[in-house]
């Protein structure tokens, strides 16, 4: 995913933007791995492979998504996720 992204995409449930922690890039410096976390909501939608995962959430399947994230946990600036949503520290 490229960086300058970011500044078009949105929450798709509530519209707010998006904050984007970066946890991996490739060497032209394109995001691989990382998260989107609405600040409103508290939603998270991960980029794996470079491509951001924004299904609503009763598409989506959190024991696909848990390997990623636990993978994650150490980098996350947040304690836990539940429910497609972070909850802060």
């Amino acid at each position: 995913m490229k960086k300058d992204l970011i500044n078009k995409l949105c929450c798709p449930f509530d519209k707010n933007e998006l904050e984007l922690q970066i946890f991996a890039e490739d060497l032209s410096e394109d995001i691989r791995e990382g998260i989107l976390i609405c600040p409103s909501c508290k939603r998270y939608y991960p980029i794996i492979h470079g491509i951001p995962i924004m299904s609503p959430d009763e598409y989506r399947e959190k024991e696909l998504e848990l390997p990623i994230i636990n993978r994650w946990k150490n980098q996350l600036k947040t304690s836990t996720v539940e429910n497609f949503r972070v909850i802060e520290k």
